[in-house]
């Protein structure tokens, strides 16, 4: 940077905690903001409107707001959302457990007490009655991957820093309690102009990584049929090019576990679909259960991915590659060793074999298409996915509900680029309504379809936002038509005959 340009960083006028916050925020790729307003938030709210950069989208409840910036996160890489101490703090709570599980970077923002009450053994509205602020606070720090309380203005600029790179560096949750009287008071420490700060990338250790390749492409190379299957870690990771990369290379089949859809590209011609135990697309447990190697990219086994632990997988035939750390059969391991960097160096090693895709693609017949629905007939469910799927293009995105949407979306093809979310780690219900506000915030070039059951829309409490969502573009299932303006919300509702 030019000396006339860093004068409008240490200029003689100071900025704020609130315009610097305001401006990380914008730096780091949040254009909206999710807040439910509070006393407790309400100065820090004012800086963050007039950032020109931010965009404040007002929530009917506190866990519908983190809910929304859960689904930002996915779409944009990160989110925010803002909320009073407490009682906005304890309601939010919910949706940042469920963004941490599925490793998402979601800054948490609370408006907290005033500075000068530290210490008083005041009781203040809002909190349980005691003198004693930091319930909020030990909440959070199960949920988080750091915390930061900011109730004085010396080390507010490092704490603020820190957590925001820190949810960045871990791909989790952050939290930061501001305390209210601090937001507008200028400080020497704030530049009115936060210098960038630059995340280093992380790299593996090269020798670690030379000795994974070299006992993985040992052990795949002797193998007759392997296959590779991709997890939903593939996402912090950031190593869906690099795991397409080693299916091209390799000739494997590639399935993806039901909480990766969306993460590894269907229209691959390799692709044999959801790898689920006995709930697998069919045909594609056969071949995996049948291989005598697997490679699983980024997998989480936990009851539900594997079916109440009955996947016919051995752990002497896996290689399970996780986000910084490879482990061959029943050993080694390898540490400090990162999944895109493995999979692309693994990929120029590994023997062209096509012997599993060959067998699937003996074995393989077609799905049939369901019979046309008869005039006065209720609508059956596998109708309703079909016209879904004739929707789907590589303009859309498919939000999933917990519950009967999981099971029918999974069934669907997704064209390239097309999205697809859901929440199957912690699969708290009604956070695909928030979530759906959130991506569609985020991806403003998608036309987002959400899945939700009836009974997953009420839980959400949040009626007044889809309202709007249900109205204004034609959409015809059987020649009847219905009205939608994007996003679009279809309720799949759960007494539809099969």
């Amino acid at each position: 940077m030019e000396e006339a340009d860093w004068s409008a960083v240490t200029g003689s006028c100071s900025g704020t905690l609130g315009s610097h916050l305001a401006r990380r925020l914008v730096q780091i790729g949040v254009r909206d903001v999710f807040s439910v307003p509070g006393d407790f938030n309400l100065t820090l709210l004012d800086h963050l409107i007039a950032e020109p950069g931010l965009n404040l989208v007002g929530c009917c409840n506190e866990l519908n707001a983190g809910y929304a910036a859960d689904g930002y996160a996915r779409a944009r890489g990160v989110g925010a959302c803002v909320v009073t101490f407490t009682v906005g703090g304890l309601s939010v709570l919910n949706a940042i457990a469920g963004a941490y599980s599925e490793n998402l970077p979601v800054i948490c923002i609370v408006g907290g007490p005033n500075s000068n009450d530290y210490g008083t053994n005041r009781i203040l509205h809002h909190t349980i009655g005691l003198p004693d602020f930091t319930q909020e606070l030990r909440s959070f720090q199960t949920v988080t991957c750091t915390q930061a309380v900011v109730n004085n203005l010396e080390d507010a600029h490092e704490q603020i820093d820190t957590a925001i790179s820190t949810a960045l560096k871990e791909s989790k949750p952050v939290y930061l309690s501001i305390s209210c009287n601090l937001p507008g008071i200028p400080h020497p420490t704030f530049a009115r102009e936060p210098v960038p700060f630059f995340l280093a990338p992380k790299v593996s250790n090269q020798i670690g990584l030379e000795a994974a390749v070299e006992a993985t492409a040992d052990f795949l190379n002797g193998a007759v049929k392997p296959v590779i299957v991709g997890g939903p870690k593939l996402r912090v990771a950031k190593a869906q090019r690099a795991l397409v990369e080693l299916a091209d290379a390799s000739g494997y089949p590639i399935a993806v576990m039901p909480s990766g859809k969306g993460l590894v590209p269907e229209q691959h011609p390799h692709f044999i679909g959801t790898y689920w135990g006995a709930v697998s697309t069919t045909f594609c447990g056969e071949i995996v259960e049948s291989a005598d190697a697997y490679v699983f990219a980024g997998p989480i086994f936990n009851d539900y991915s594997s079916v109440g632990y009955s996947l016919l997988i051995k752990k002497e035939k896996a290689v399970i590659v996780e986000p910084n750390r490879v482990t061959v059969g029943n050993g080694p391991s390898f540490g400090w060793v990162f999944m895109a960097d493995f999979l692309s160096a693994l990929a120029k090693k590994l023997k062209k074999n096509e012997t599993a895709v060959e067998n699937y693609r003996r074995i393989y017949v077609p799905p049939g298409v369901p019979l046309r629905r008869e005039e006065h007939e209720p609508l059956r469910v596998n109708v309703l996915f079909k016209h879904i799927q004739n929707m789907l293009d590589g303009n859309s995105a498919v939000i999933a509900e917990t519950g009967d949407s999981w099971f029918n979306c999974q069934k669907l093809r997704l064209p390239e680029n097309c999205g697809y979310e859901f929440q199957m780690q912690y699969g708290s219900i009604g956070w695909s309504v928030g979530a759906t506000l959130g991506y569609a915030q985020g991806a403003k070039d998608k036309r987002v379809i959400a899945c939700i059951g009836d009974g997953s829309f009420q839980v959400s409490h949040n009626h007044n936002v889809i309202e709007g969502f249900i109205c204004g573009q034609e959409l015809t299932v059987n020649k009847k038509s219905f009205h939608a303006r994007e996003p679009m919300v279809l309720l799949t509702l759960l007494q539809l005959p099969l």
